[in-house]
């Protein structure tokens, strides 16, 4: 097989992560990043695509909570076809790694889930791993998961989730429903913890951190709030520069000025949809474990109004972020690439624009975070 060209894309704008290089170039050999330069140092021999004056180029989003998009549940369609749909759906709107989010139901469906997953990763680049929301959750903070399925984590649990994969794991649990030892089990063998759907007190929290928990599913979310006497999950992953918390910008989920005071804190956030299948896809409303959820102005909700996930995309989470908390724009986009990265242990080879990273972009317009275009592994 002969050796692939390079080629190369030229924007006026290129975030690389860190800084923004103006009137430059990104070399791209295959599915890797072979050099970012100056537009002028740019051989001629290259073939190039040169974007609008004005657009931008950033490392492409990273997506840790994706239950669905295109029309599709990963839910109700634990499979590859299923798995593309979604990917493709979020890859419209700069998502170019992203894990697929199955949230609480049967040890079988799980299963077959994370074969799927597997499955999906030999053709499906963008697939990074598998987000397991579930089920050992809290039956006190349960939000839109079913109670019927919450449990605790049987032997074949531990060993279906300590087998050898490919890719990442991030598994959201409620660290106080747990015996000790377990968090420290998971991470031994590769697994990204976190807490969600937790009723823990600050005291817990921090013994599930000492065993390895570093992550926390949609901050202020499906957890108990920050009391001056009682401050539990939030304040301990406020205060750890160790810790990464999700955070759902849709002005649905947490208020904005709540989420202006967590971007104080020690910890790293990183933006997340929680999307649902309306997200990219025809139909506005869908089925949940059965039951009718309608999307209305913004919300995707139960019948007894409770939120279950949202309708919100990457790039509109990177708008939100910058009109509704005041974020400059280039950090808003670090906590859509490089922080997302940099917890699943990928920030030696996604998430940032550097030789020798995969060439993961999305181009777009500043202003309105408008996608038009996007590369996954450099295609």
């Amino acid at each position: 097989m002969s050796k692939q060209m390079p080629s190369a894309v030229v924007a006026s704008h290129i975030f690389d992560g860190a800084i923004v290089h103006r009137d430059a170039a990104v070399v791209i050999e295959g599915e890797r990043i072979l050099a970012l330069l100056p537009r002028g140092d740019l051989p001629r021999a290259i073939h190039a695509v040169v974007l609008a004056d004005g657009l931008w180029i950033a490392p492409g989003f990273i997506d840790l909570q994706v239950n669905g998009g295109g029309d599709v549940l990963f839910n109700d369609r634990p499979t590859p076809e299923g798995i593309a749909a979604i990917a493709a759906a979020h890859r419209k709107f700069g998502t170019t790694g992203l894990l697929p989010t199955f949230i609480t139901d049967t040890a079988e469906k799980m299963q077959q889930a994370l074969g799927a997953v597997q499955t999906a990763r030999a053709d499906q680049p963008s697939v990074l791993g598998i987000h397991l929301e579930g089920p050992f959750l809290s039956p006190d903070r349960p939000g839109v998961h079913a109670a019927r399925h919450i449990r605790a984590p049987s032997a074949a649990d531990v060993e279906m989730l300590t087998a050898a994969r490919a890719g990442a794991m991030l598994v959201t649990l409620a660290p106080e429903r747990l015996p000790a030892g377990f968090i420290a089990r998971l991470v031994a063998n590769g697994v990204r913890v976190s807490l969600g759907h937790s009723a823990a007190t600050y005291q817990q929290t921090r013994a599930a951190m000492a065993e390895g928990l570093s992550g926390f599913t949609h901050l202020f979310n499906a957890m108990p709030p920050l009391r001056s006497r009682d401050p539990g999950p939030i304040a301990a992953a406020l205060e750890s520069a160790t810790a990464w918390y999700g955070l759902i910008v849709d002005g649905v989920h947490v208020d904005p000025a709540i989420l202006r005071l967590a971007l104080r804190g020690a910890g790293r956030a990183m933006l997340v949809t929680d999307a649902m299948p309306p997200v990219g896809g025809s139909r506005a409303n869908f089925k949940l474990y059965g039951e009718d959820i309608r999307t209305s102005d913004g919300r995707c909700l139960r019948a007894d109004g409770t939120l279950a996930g949202a309708v919100l995309d990457m790039a509109s989470a990177v708008r939100n972020c910058v009109r509704m908390l005041d974020v400059p724009l280039e950090r808003a986009l670090t906590f859509a690439s490089v922080h997302p990265a940099a917890f699943l242990g990928l920030g030696a080879s996604l998430g940032r624009i550097a030789a020798g990273f995969r060439a993961d972009l999305v181009a777009f317009e500043p202003d309105d975070i408008h996608v038009v275009r996007t590369w996954v592994a450099g295609r």
